[in-house]
């Protein structure tokens, strides 16, 4: 029963990213739904940004090992950059109408730097998708009895949800995750009620002795370094992920500013709360078996959320619990597979053949998407890391080589190209180095001293004498961008570059 009702979710969520892939017409509306999402939708996909694998397999495993203070990169980090980033994005970047953050590293800066900080933003991107390619794979796995092996489960995962994302892009993305967020939430409550009865003394019996165990324990001791490793962690989340194109697609899909300012900070609040359940479930386990639990948190910490609702919840729990992981991991998958294609298609392919038609760059885009999906599905069959440290490690090449410039190129209007170019380099450089020759050896962590090297990249580059580029007259830089956007022939045609 459980397998079949797999298969028909599948087919179900198939069949309503085909439906809503009527609406897409051109690139715009397969890049950013056309900017047409009202609020609930926004809020959705937001939350849906990030509630993946990671949350339901990677947190949960991850606090019962080192507690709130292994999770600081998420929740923590992650629902602070949802904020941050919808504040940064619908105040300043919505009015430029365009369909990713290259084009606003191109209009701020030059061509050059698009690039640059492109290849850094799809790169991030492998080991994030991976994560979810992963834990469809496991799913497929678990929910079959060892029928369909992991590997397998990868390809018929990535298949799936191939299938909607190449022809709805953000359309049949949006639709999706109003759809899943419902069983998510659903789904994954009701399992929460059901375990703490199991629990002698209930859910309160569950917080006390997660207390007792120290679990509740935010901070690091007084150690400078340990606090420099905590604040590391929590920063490669809370800004590493600023400069990413899902983040920033959901957010501008919105039909106005003002939706995508509070649809990202619903979603965001909606995810921080949320993310605690898997984290009750898991802890739950421990209590019901401590043997058998305590084992599995041993040797592979990530399947003991499926392991106690398969052997410990009537079937009807199991179908609404892999309903919401299916519905989670799905609705990250999509995302994070389109919004590398369309940066890609964008930033790289379109500067390298300007004259492409709209038709012709909607095709581009699509093939990117099967291009990138091939990509990020080998990574995932050939790499050993767990879903948490995959999603953990995404950001790093953000943090050091994008995030720099694109914040200083929105907030400090003498930032230059020369700048932007110090920045990148210094900052990737710097990181790479560290992370090569001294790596977990380092007592800072190398992330952290890559974005440091960056933020001083940039202020030393602009404002130095310029050898690269120009520095921008002295009025305010957001009405050039948008004077310049505003100049696309009021944006009729997604074919021109703004």
């Amino acid at each position: 029963m459980l397998l079949w009702f797999v298969v028909l979710y599948l087919m179900v969520s198939v069949g309503i990213g085909l439906f809503a892939a009527t609406r897409v017409h051109n690139a715009r509306d397969f890049a950013v739904a056309g900017r047409s999402l009202p609020l609930p939708i926004v809020m959705a996909t937001v939350f849906a940004t990030w509630f993946g694998a990671e949350s339901i397999f990677g947190i949960s495993g991850t606090f019962l090992k080192e507690g709130l203070r292994g999770v600081v990169a998420d929740p923590f980090g992650s629902s602070m950059c949802l904020i941050l980033a919808g504040i940064l994005f619908s105040r300043y970047l919505y009015k430029l109408n365009i369909i990713t953050l290259g084009d606003f590293y191109r209009m701020r800066y030059n061509r050059t730097v698009e690039v640059l900080t492109t290849l850094c933003i799809v790169v991030s991107y492998l080991g994030w998708v991976a994560a979810q390619v992963k834990a469809l794979g496991l799913l497929f796995f678990t929910v079959s009895d060892g029928a369909v092996g992991v590997e397998a489960g990868m390809v018929l995962g990535t298949a799936l949800v191939l299938t909607y994302t190449v022809f709805g892009g953000m359309f049949s993305v949006a639709i999706l995750d109003f759809v899943q967020m419902i069983v998510m939430l659903g789904g994954l409550l009701f399992v929460a009620w059901l375990v703490s009865g199991k629990v002698g003394g209930g859910a309160t019996a569950v917080f006390d002795h997660a207390s007792a165990a120290g679990k509740f324990t935010f901070f690091p001791p007084p150690d400078p370094w340990l606090w420099l490793t905590f604040l590391g962690t929590g920063i490669t989340m809370m800004f590493g992920s600023i400069p990413q194109q899902d983040v920033f697609q959901r957010v501008t899909s919105a039909k106005s500013a003002k939706i995508a300012l509070w649809g990202s900070v619903a979603g965001a609040s909606l995810y921080f709360c949320f993310t605690f359940v898997p984290m009750f479930i898991a802890y739950s386990a421990t209590m019901i078996d401590p043997a058998t639990f305590g084992d599995l948190l041993e040797k592979n910490a990530e399947l003991i959320v499926p392991t106690l609702v398969k052997n410990y919840t009537p079937v009807f729990a199991q179908v609404l619990f892999y309903g919401a992981v299916l519905s989670a991991i799905m609705s990250t998958a999509s995302a994070t597979l389109l919004a590398p294609s369309v940066t890609f298609s964008e930033n790289i392919i379109r500067g390298l053949v300007p004259n492409l038609g709209d038709h012709q760059f909607l095709r581009v885009m699509r093939f990117s998407l099967l291009t990138f999906a091939c990509m990020v599905l080998a990574f995932a069959l050939y790499s050993n890391a767990s879903i948490f440290k995959m999603v953990e490690n995404a950001y790093k090449i953000t943090l050091a080589g994008a995030f720099v410039p694109l914040v200083f190129g929105i907030l400090w209007r003498r930032s230059t190209t020369q700048g932007a170019l110090a920045s990148i380099f210094g900052g990737l450089v710097s990181w790479v180095l560290i992370e090569v020759l001294i790596g977990e050896a380092s007592l800072v962590p190398p992330q952290l001293i890559g974005l440091g090297v960056s933020i001083l990249g940039m202020l030393a580059g602009s404002l130095l004498p310029q050898w690269v580029g120009h520095r921008l007259p002295g009025h305010d830089p957001h009405a050039i961008l948008h004077h310049h956007a505003a100049a696309q022939t009021h944006h009729a045609e997604p074919e021109h570059r703004h």
